[in-house]
């Protein structure tokens, strides 16, 4: 509750639209978890429930992936910013929903390696990884 969620129209219409050409189509509601137990648990409701997950890092992506067409719940995932694990020897990292290609190539910097993947700096790993826009 409080902070944490949200059912204002404003709010929902951030959430319910990307940088596509697609319309907005708001969520019914807007969570921020802020760690992997709360998603789960989320995750486990919205289930039980039949109501439809949205999952949202920026809004930068460019497949209207973000629009709730169904309305549901929009998981913001934009709290969820840790980066974990760091391997140099191995050139992997392990990180949460929310970190930015910036905020990982800032993280990065310094180490010879960075994530060339994507265009926008405030775009996520997940969205180039979920809508295939990498060369895997």
């Amino acid at each position: 509750g409080g902070p944490n969620v949200s059912t204002a129209m404003a709010v929902r219409e951030q959430h319910g639209h990307d940088e596509s050409m697609h319309a907005c189509a708001p969520p019914d509601a807007v969570v921020w978890p802020q760690a992997v137990g709360q998603v789960q648990e989320l995750a486990a409701l919205c289930h039980r429930c039949h109501v439809p997950m949205v999952p949202f890092g920026t809004g930068t992506g460019l497949e209207g992936g973000v629009n709730a067409v169904q309305g549901g719940v929009c998981f913001d995932l934009s709290r969820m910013d840790a980066i974990t694990e760091l391997s140099l020897e191995d050139f992997s990292v392990t990180v949460e929903p929310g970190v930015t290609r910036k905020a990982l190539n800032s993280h990065l910097r310094g180490t010879g390696l960075w994530f060339p993947v994507g265009t926008m700096g405030a775009g996520t790993p997940g969205n180039s990884l979920g809508t295939g826009s990498g060369h895997w």
